[in-house]
């Protein structure tokens, strides 16, 4: 909060008050009016305003040696340092008063409403048997009745569950909503990997499941239902603008707030936190609560004020970080900002965020993000848990004060500081595969965000270069908006394979199979484009590799026949090379392969990589589709069908010391860590059952795309010298 004026005691401190009573006392003994008036306006420098905060927030009643100290420092008279802080401390109290009284209003609007609610509903009652009124005039109804009945619904309930759960491997009412999404014409032939067809066997009509949805949000009313009341918004403000003093301490302040890493990562002292931000009792002493803190900094290619209207557009934000975003949505715009830019823009949000395994449950907030220019060419964005009557979280995760300082730099480059802070309530244990990568804070933390926002900002600057690929084999994409029209492509095509490889409880589709024994689970959904019926199964392995052998490995298309099940051991070639970044595995490629029967297809591959992990994602695309793409024309219609896999560094070393010993060394290599780390691969398939609009689900199909997945991951570790056992 600045202070630009000082005036009388007791006054606000944010007012055109004047310079205090010393100032008017001089102007009156020897100025004109005009000099009185120009006197009582003075306005303080920003190093004496920074002075000034800084040392109230130590001490906000220094006493008079503390005063004559500043008045030398900052050439003010000591009058105007001891009315400037009186007016810091009113307004600090007025601040707090309100705050207060905000909290006690909404506590009491609450409670009136549900007594409303309450009220309404006796007079409305009816009798669950014939519909008319109750016949007692109590207006409870009686206990023991109550219990009758509803142990017969648990009994029908229980009973209705276990018929489902022989068909899908879950009770219905446990299913997520479908969701629709894009996907190819191509009907996978099942006759290579062992299946018999799609017919007999059990079927599932997939008509009896719920309808399709578009990114639903459970628990959580729509927008346009989501009302706030006058009292709200003045809540929220006063949450958001703390928040945000608390993250700039958090980015300015080391040692011993901070504590550094071998790997340039900063972890939160708790200690010290607690002792700065005391900590609401509710949270602080919860013993299953655990605490991700993080912090890291680097450069990135992209401007502050690109990245803050980046940050602020719920749609853009999961562009940009679509492997870790499940979901975004904008609930409410509390502040829209001030003359057209994004300072002082106040979002209530709702976001999914997640790890691409099967293994892994995603976290839920209820946020505000705010935004706010701390001076020309610097931004910080904060964002901070809000909690609603009408939101549930599945994951029992609070974010504490966490977000970014962004700071422009020479050649459209910024810096950006990031923090993640957040508060776990885990409900079921992790799974071991992935519990010390959480535990760390490396799943969530602030080095993967960063380390995708470097990449995916080097991405979007490859969208704005003019020139064409760096290597363009027989001119297969002709033209610069071929070029781009190709990478939207490319970019649709890895959004939609990380909402099929993650767990989101928003997710598009009805699990089919849970996780069964090897860990493969089974989703299930219809499209409407064309209509028919998609499978995709997930599973997550370990290899004692290093995330960059398996992902030369993957992403080479000379060794993909050796994985590659659909491809029959045919051999593949690139035709088409767009680069994507500075590494050379970052990039687009159109590949072709050489087989007889489907010469008309083409497969559309996205690699990436990066501190926090890798990609190599495909797609098979028609060949008319395609050149719909390189042609530059809209790619938005272009079905797609993406498999591919997630690679990313194992933060455990006592699976590498008891399992490293049966993987035989190879060229790929082990971890260059020297024998420490090791790498989790998910892999995801989606395959089509059926391009008919009246089909029906079938274990069979279920047991094909299972041997899919199993008959990949084996030829992987056997390509590798890796026990397949």
């Amino acid at each position: 909060m600045k202070m630009d004026f000082v005036g009388g005691g007791g006054g606000s401190g944010s007012g055109s008050g004047g310079d205090g009573g010393s100032q008017r006392h001089e102007g009156g003994v020897g100025g004109s009016d005009a000099e009185r008036k120009k006197k009582r306006y003075h306005r303080h420098t920003a190093h004496q305003i920074q002075r000034l905060e800084a040392t109230f927030k130590e001490c906000p009643h220094p006493d008079e040696k503390q005063r004559l100290q500043l008045s030398r420092e900052l050439g003010l008279a000591p009058r105007q340092i001891k009315f400037w802080f009186q007016n810091r401390r009113t307004q600090m109290k007025s601040q707090h008063e309100r705050a207060d009284n905000c909290a006690l209003r909404v506590e009491n609007d609450k409670i009136r409403c549900e007594n409303i609610a309450i009220r309404e509903a006796l007079k409305n009652a009816i009798c669950p048997s014939c519909g008319g009124p109750p016949v007692s005039e109590d207006p409870y109804f009686d206990e023991q009745n109550l219990r009758m009945e509803n142990a017969q619904l648990r009994e029908e309930l229980e009973r209705v569950s276990g018929i489902a759960a022989k068909c899908i491997g879950r009770p219905i009412s446990q299913l997520p909503p479908l969701h629709p999404m894009h996907i190819s014409p191509l009907d996978l032939s099942m006759a290579s990997l062992g299946g018999q067809g799609m017919a007999g066997g059990p079927s599932l009509d997939f008509d009896l499941l719920p309808g399709s949805c578009s990114m639903a949000i459970p628990n959580l009313p729509s927008q346009p239902n989501l009302v706030l009341s006058d009292m709200d918004k003045p809540l929220m403000t006063d949450v958001a603008v703390t928040a945000m003093e608390e993250l700039l301490r958090l980015i300015q302040t080391n040692e011993p707030l901070w504590t550094r890493t071998d790997a340039c990562r900063d972890i939160l002292n708790l200690g010290s936190y607690e002792s700065i931000f005391p900590r609401p009792s509710s949270r602080g002493k919860n013993p299953n609560i655990r605490t991700e803190a993080s912090r890291y900094s680097a450069v990135v290619f992209m401007n502050a004020s690109a990245l803050v209207d980046m940050f602020m557009d719920c749609i853009k934000w999961a562009e940009l970080f679509p492997t870790i975003v499940a979901a975004s949505k904008t609930l409410a715009v509390i502040s829209s900002g001030m003359g057209g830019a994004q300072g002082g823009s106040l979002h209530l949000m709702y976001e999914e965020l997640q790890v691409l395994s099967p293994l892994v449950a995603t976290r839920e907030f209820c946020m505000l993000r705010y935004c706010q220019q701390i001076e020309q060419g610097t931004w910080a964005v904060v964002n901070i848990s809000y909690e609603l009557p009408q939101f549930v979280s599945h994951s029992r995760a609070y974010r504490l004060p966490s977000g970014c300082l962004i700071q422009d730099m020479p050649n459209g480059y910024s810096k950006v500081t990031w923090v993640e802070h957040v508060d776990v309530e885990e409900k079921e244990p992790i799974h071991e595969m992935y519990r010390e990568t959480i535990h760390s804070g490396q799943a969530f933390g602030a080095e993967r965000w960063v380390a995708i926002l470097q990449r995916m900002s080097e991405r979007f600057a490859s969208l704005l270069v003019s020139g064409t690929s760096s290597r363009d084999l027989g001119g297969v994409i002709p033209s610069v908006d071929g070029k781009r029209s190709m990478m939207r492509l490319a970019q649709r095509m890895v959004s939609n394979f990380c909402l099929s490889a993650g767990s989101s409880n928003n997710s598009r589709s009805t699990v089919v199979s849970g996780l069964n024994e090897v860990g493969v689970r089974v989703t299930a959904h219809k499209s409407p484009e064309p209509n028919g019926m998609i499978l995709c199964a997930a599973t997550t392995f370990w290899l004692p590799i290093s995330p960059q052998n398996i992902f030369n490995f993957l992403k080479d298309e000379r060794t993909r026949p050796q994985w590659d099940v659909l491809s029959n051991g045919n051999a593949v070639q690139e035709v088409a090379h767009i680069a994507n970044g500075s590494h050379p595995g970052n990039c687009i490629s159109v590949l072709r392969a050489f087989n007889a029967s489907q010469n008309n297809m083409l497969i559309l591959q996205e690699s990436c990589i990066d501190s926090s992990g890798a990609l190599v994602v495909y797609s098979p695309v028609d060949l008319s589709a395609l050149h719909i793409a390189m042609s530059g024309e809209d790619p938005s219609y272009i079905p797609l069908l993406p498999s591919g896999f997630t690679i990313s560094p194992d933060c455990s070393s006592s699976r590498i010391a008891t399992d490293d010993e049966n993987c035989a060394s190879t060229s790929s290599g082990r971890s260059s860590s020297g024998g420490v780390g090791g790498s989790l691969i998910t892999v995801a398939f989606q395959i089509m059952v059926s391009s008919l609009p009246s089909a029906k689900l079938n274990m069979e199909s279920v047991t094909t795309v299972n041997n899919l997945i199993n008959t990949t991951v084996h030829q992987i570790k056997t390509a590798l010298n890796c026990p397949t056992a």
